[in-house]
């Protein structure tokens, strides 16, 4: 069930705005692939790459750690990999939240396996009192409490993803 706005669709704008900018001012120069991480990006990687004026690619990775729980099984599954060829390019990693660091830092592994020049790390949100790994984000939205949130791409058990703000998930 779904408890109170964490992050309004007005905030959500306002972020996306703000990282479009600041993305867009560290592209000149660069070979730019977006790799959303799937599911939860979607809606995310979808508005900000809108927002880009710069040649870019865009792909995706799916991995999965949660399950129908909320919180993490620190075994991450490779689901879908991604297609593009990206050696020797920038990469900018896109998740909708970096909670625990692990997860990402699997995926970092993975796509550095694949020689790109660089991997930038942009999340519309991010835990860092659940932190076990440090994880570097390049481009920020804001930081969240340690709550269970869903909307806007989040989840649980596949729920929620399209409510268009940030929500706190009550459990009855």
């Amino acid at each position: 069930m779904l408890g109170s706005v964490v992050v309004s669709s007005e905030e959500i704008d306002g972020m996306i705005r703000r990282l479009a900018s600041e993305i867009e001012a560290d592209l000149e120069g660069r070979s730019p692939v977006f790799i959303g991480v799937l599911k939860g990006c979607v809606f995310f990687l979808t508005d900000l790459t809108r927002r880009i004026r710069h040649s870019l690619e865009i792909d995706f990775i799916q991995v999965s750690s949660y399950g129908a729980s909320t919180t993490s099984s620190g075994s991450v599954v490779l689901v879908k990999d991604i297609t593009v060829d990206v050696r020797d390019r920038d990469v900018y990693l896109v998740e909708d939240i970096v909670d625990t660091g692990t997860t990402l830092t699997d995926v970092i592994r993975l796509i550095e396996a694949r020689h790109p020049r660089s991997i930038q790390v942009v999340s519309l949100l991010s835990k860092p009192s659940r932190r076990q790994v440090d994880v570097e984000i390049a481009f920020l939205g804001t930081e969240i409490e340690d709550l269970f949130v869903v909307g806007y791409g989040l989840d649980y058990a596949e729920l929620y993803r399209n409510v268009p703000e940030i929500h706190v998930l009550e459990t009855p």
